[in-house]
């Protein structure tokens, strides 16, 4: 039965990163676009500053691949493969929690698991450390901003699945509804602390050292030596939107695995009955 419902997950989860590439491709994409753009620019305006002041200037490495190849196979082929295992992790939790939080039906069981994976794998991690586009982060905190994120990513599942066990060891002595409220609040306070204590990635070191101190990584106003403006910071709007879409394609890709996978879960454990006659059953008469 779990294998059954792990490929199950895997072809909802196909699908679902399917839906989320061809949404990225047509309003995240043309964001990505804008901040490589922007990238160049300011590597070119950096280059002519260096050169301006007698310092080596260092040539661009070659892509390796075109941008039509990135922006079409690279992204499509990750967020399948993504969608994939997002959707095999949804369906082992699927099977955990499967006659273990009441008596939800199949459909209604899927969609609470998608929300769960939604809120925990993508929308709290992100409300720490949001998505960013190409040209913003510091090259030598890649490792660091991994490390970090993956801490949240972390977190945010162990405090859920423990908000879930409180929920279900308070609703005996004070209800549903209050033990819902209070296994939430334990998870925002413990959640909310994992923030305050984890750094902000403009706060590393390697950033305090090359642009100061700073909430973010956002690149800041280029500026000449006499402090003039040579190139301006990253466009608002461009941050902005990039992170809008991606928040809308995560929602879309836990959104259609659970979508999809809620009626397919449904036939596997609830098969319908043969509708023919019994054998040996006289027709009923008209």
């Amino acid at each position: 039965m779990e294998k059954k419902l792990i490929l199950r997950g895997v072809l909802a989860g196909a699908v679902a990163g399917l839906l989320a590439f061809l949404f990225a491709r047509v309003f995240a994409e043309p964001q990505i676009s804008k901040a490589i753009d922007y990238e160049s620019g300011r590597d070119a305006a950096q280059a002519a500053l260096d050169k301006a002041a007698g310092l080596p200037v260092e040539a661009a490495d070659p892509d390796l691949f075109s941008r039509t190849i990135q922006a079409d196979v690279g992204i499509g082929v990750g967020m399948i493969v993504f969608g994939m295992a997002m959707g095999a992790l949804f369906a082992v939790a699927y099977a955990v929690c499967l006659g273990r939080v009441g008596g939800l039906r199949a459909r209604s069981l899927a969609l609470l698991v998608a929300a769960g994976g939604f809120l925990g794998m993508y929308l709290v991690p992100f409300m720490k450390y949001p998505a960013n586009p190409p040209a913003i982060g510091h090259e030598d905190t890649i490792r660091a901003r991994s490390g970090l994120y993956l801490v949240m990513v972390v977190c945010s599942v162990a405090f859920l699945v423990g908000a879930a066990w409180l929920c279900r060891r308070l609703q005996a002595r004070f209800g549903n509804w209050n033990a819902t409220l209070l296994a939430a609040g334990a998870f925002v306070v413990a959640i909310g602390v994992v923030m305050l204590v984890l750094p902000s990635l403009g706060h590393l070191g390697s950033n305090k050292q090359a642009f100061g101190n700073h909430a973010t990584e956002t690149p800041l106003p280029l500026t000449d030596d006499d402090g003039r403006i040579v190139y301006p910071g990253f466009p608002a709007d461009v941050l902005f939107s990039f992170r809008f879409y991606s928040v809308a394609a995560q929602l879309l890709l836990w959104s259609a695995i659970g979508l999809v996978f809620a009626p397919l879960a449904e036939r596997l454990l609830r098969p319908r009955p043969d509708t023919a006659p019994a054998r040996g059953t006289a027709p009923v008469p008209a």
